[in-house]
């Protein structure tokens, strides 16, 4: 089988990958790495070679001038390619021991022209996991959280790819590899998914350098645009191509109206407004957008039937002052933000109405967060809640973060408001991260709203002060564990394993001078 590398200043984590790439339990006899320098400049390229030199035969590489994304090394290697199965690794990232000989094993017992093994995220990477709930020999994009799954890191039979001709767009900075991924999925004969296993550890890097969604984001706009056009020429109506959109409305067009875009210069978000109002009125089905997040939802009715500062009203509430009143009118209820029934506004009421979001009850914000103690645990993550909706707590709410239950401590009605109060384990949360760190995302789930279970994520505006990091030890590694809120404002929970240097490091800046 073939392995591809594209390899773009990765040091030191290079190392690590080829050492696991290397080091499966296939065997380098049965083994073809295909490595693609793209450019390297911070020793990569010297590194790709010293492994070249060790391995003859298992590890090929080649060198080329910097193209800019991933695409056009992962093209080179497909075009040398000789192994029966294909499979993406990227160069900061390595694999399980027996991942690829557990992978084609699969691809041949199944006889699966795409095999997804259990990705976990490293140094607190946060990897959907819905798809590796389970295994199982078929899956497809209409049936499971596979549209959730589209980056490349998966098993490829090498004859789909080559029947047709499926390569990277060359011309895409970033999300070439879901078209790919998407694309291959759509046709093969079966999919399949294997969560026995970490097959993958995909790893966010403490120390490189973050591209500001602010200097991309009409770079996001163009990649939104490209996937959802592609998916709609690619699948025919119908459940599979809801699916895929869903996952592209709520994910990829959605990132494009986060928080951040209150940061974004005026001409830029005249630009990405004018861009997310095309695609959802040429794209966003009724059948897609009633299964968005409401937060979502509501921003793209915005976006389709107001200005960019209509845009800009909405989002500002949720930042800054919080989750708006519900206001109860001929039967229906309405998130009452920022332009709805206001004087000389042209916003309708629908773009506001919420009645059937079963998701908007559920929406809670932060109004404290703070370490505090578990009686019997210990160091724990307290937070304030608080709905402008009086009477959810006879709903009897429960938080989650993953797989981790919350403890609901107290709940009530103040000023007309319900106002809960809960903690989360430190020692819990610890036991069930990964040795590699883990991030999860806090829900309230409300488990009766007109008969239907209500789950939104929490998320806190800014001017709730978020403590630093908890350094605890579990066995003999430390880890940090830190409350943080992605670029959407939701609340995490991150954990991050740190090294002895990291350790010193923390404890010096606590001493007091």
């Amino acid at each position: 089988m073939t392995v591809v590398v594209p390899v773009h200043n990765t040091m030191p984590y290079l190392t690590r990958c080829l050492d696991s790439l290397v080091g499966q339990s296939i065997g380098l006899d049965r083994l073809e790495v295909i490595a693609v320098d793209d450019g390297s400049t911070d020793g990569g390229d010297r590194e790709l070679d010293r492994y070249a030199r060790r391995y003859p035969g298992a590890v090929t590489v080649v060198h080329q001038l910097n193209s800019g994304g991933p695409a056009a090394p992962c093209n080179r290697a497909l075009d040398l390619a000789t192994g029966r199965y294909v499979f993406f690794v990227g160069a900061d990232d390595h694999l399980g021991p027996e991942a690829l000989q557990r992978l084609v094993a699969a691809a041949d017992g199944y006889g699966s022209d795409v095999v997804l093994g259990r990705v976990v995220g490293v140094n607190s990477r946060y990897v959907h996991q819905e798809v590796f709930a389970r295994t199982a020999a078929e899956i497809s994009l209409a049936d499971s959280a596979l549209p959730l799954s589209l980056a490349n890191t998966k098993l490829f039979r090498r004859e789909l790819v080559e029947r047709h001709r499926l390569r990277y767009p060359e011309d895409m900075p970033i999300g070439s590899d879901q078209l790919f991924t998407l694309e291959a999925c759509h046709r093969a004969a079966r999919v399949s998914v294997l969560a026995d296993y970490d097959y993958y550890y995909a790893v966010r890097r403490l120390n490189a350098r973050n591209i500001s969604y602010l200097s991309r984001a009409e770079e996001r706009l163009s990649c939104a645009e490209r996937l959802v056009d592609f998916a709609v020429e690619l699948i025919p109506p119908g459940a599979e191509r809801d699916a895929v959109l869903h996952r592209y409305f709520s994910m990829e067009v959605a990132a494009l109206l986060h928080d951040d875009h209150l940061r974004l210069e005026r001409a830029t978000r005249e630009r990405l407004h004018a861009g997310v109002r095309q695609l959802a009125r040429r794209h966003l089905t009724p059948q897609v957008r009633d299964r968005l997040p409401v937060e979502t939802r509501v921003r793209l009715a915005v976006v389709e039937h107001g200005g960019p500062d209509d845009l800009v009203e909405v989002i500002r509430q949720d930042v800054e002052r919080g989750v708006p009143a519900t206001l109860v009118a001929d039967g229906r209820r309405y998130a009452a933000y920022p332009g709805f029934r206001a004087p000389g506004r042209r916003l309708p009421d629908h773009v506001f109405d919420v009645t059937d979001a079963v998701d908007w009850l559920a929406r809670f914000e932060v109004t404290d967060l703070r370490w505090g103690r578990d009686p019997d645990a210990g160091p724990a993550l307290t937070l304030e809640l608080r709905s402008p909706v009086p009477g959810l707590d006879r709903l009897r709410p429960r938080l989650t973060a993953g797989e981790l239950a919350g403890v609901v401590q107290a709940t009530g009605t103040v000023d007309g408001a319900t106002t809960l109060r809960a903690r989360f384990s430190v020692t819990e949360v610890l036991d069930a991260s990964a040795a590699t760190g883990q991030r999860r995302a806090v829900h309230l789930t409300l488990p009766a709203v007109d008969g239907r279970t209500g789950t939104a994520p929490l998320r806190a505006p800014r001017r709730v002060r978020v403590p630093g990091p908890l350094i605890r030890r579990r066995g003999l590694r430390w880890y940090a564990v830190s409350p943080v809120m992605d670029g959407s404002g939701r609340l995490m929970i991150s954990v991050v394993p740190l090294t002895p240097q990291r350790v010193l490091a923390r404890l010096a800046t606590r001493r007091p001078s």
